[in-house]
């Protein structure tokens, strides 16, 4: 298990360098700069600029600098907000989005696992129709178009709820609905399909042979097996719940990190793209080996095969 953990951890540290140095040189070779945008100022005042922030450098040298700064763990500072670093901005806006992300994937488990379960256990039934039906149209329809709509009906038109803000615990329940919604689709399915896999196994059957409930086969004997595929799926989906909340937080104007890179991409700020990528991509990566390690738990043919 410590050489499968290992393993895993080294491939996400070289991914994790050539996202850096991917990101790093197109954001320089696009045509423009962080002070393009600016009103017209004169070129000493614009070389000034450049040499405070050491854009006057050259280009490896830059990266270089930016590297050696990384490493005490410093994204530098902002080319908007003269006044602030990166990592105040992404220390404030950090944990609105991952509040956002965390209230979404409950979202979507508390949904999508009975979902799953129920539609397998009662395998062509109204309720395996429901289940099914819900899956498909979760997967079908964006998050950019079920938002919009539900701000229309419930926030507009009944006004049970505010169109954008994240101020009150009543702000939390559309956004947060609307990207649960996006992933329960999925887990139902994949529940749905790894139960009856498990459920039409011969220790399955033999187990109701013995007399065993129906809820202690569900529970005891096919959860762990039939959960299999939602646990391999779930690092991404978290990974998709994070990087999916740029849509969300536009939509309903949440100040969290999605929403801020956005922004940055615009501005061309070079330091807060870059720290917000780097941000994402260590969240996806843990997320995503702790995935793999769980995997490998519950499931130890993973385990041997890697």
């Amino acid at each position: 298990m410590l050489r499968f953990f290992a393993s895993r951890l080294l491939q996400s540290l070289l991914a994790l360098i050539i996202i850096i140095t991917a990101t790093f040189f197109m954001l320089r070779f696009v045509p423009g700069g962080p002070f393009t945008s600016e009103k017209a100022v004169t070129p000493e005042i614009l070389r000034n600029l450049e040499a405070h922030y050491g854009l006057d450098q050259p280009l490896w040298k830059q990266y270089v600098d930016y590297l050696g700064s990384l490493a005490q763990g410093d994204f530098g500072p902002s080319f908007k907000y003269p006044n602030r670093t990166v990592n105040e901005i992404l220390a404030d806006k950090l944990p609105v989005s991952l509040e956002l992300g965390f209230l979404s994937l409950l979202v979507a488990l508390l949904i999508g696992l009975p979902l799953g379960i129920l539609a397998a256990v009662r395998r062509n039934t109204w309720v395996d129709y429901v289940g099914s039906s819900f899956g498909m149209v979760g997967i079908s329809i964006p998050t950019f178009v079920v938002g919009p709509l539900l701000v229309l009906a419930f926030a507009i038109h009944l006004g049970w709820f505010n169109a954008s803000g994240w101020y009150s615990p009543i702000d939390r329940v559309l956004p947060c609905l609307v990207l649960g919604i996006a992933y329960a689709a999925p887990i139902s399915r994949l529940t749905r399909g790894g139960m009856l896999e498990v459920l039409s196994q011969d220790f399955i059957r033999t187990a109701r042979a013995k007399g065993a409930s129906e809820l202690r086969v569900v529970l005891r004997h096919s959860l762990k097996g039939g959960l299999l595929p939602v646990v391999s799926f779930l690092g991404p989906a978290i990974a998709g719940i994070l990087t999916g909340s740029f849509v969300i937080e536009t939509i309903f104007q949440i100040p969290g990190i999605g929403r801020e890179f956005v922004n940055s991409a615009f501005n061309r700020d070079y330091t807060l793209v870059l720290g917000t990528v780097i941000l994402y991509a260590v969240l996806i990566m843990a997320l995503n080996l702790a995935a793999d390690v769980v995997q490998a738990w519950m499931n130890p043919k993973v385990r041997l095969e890697a």
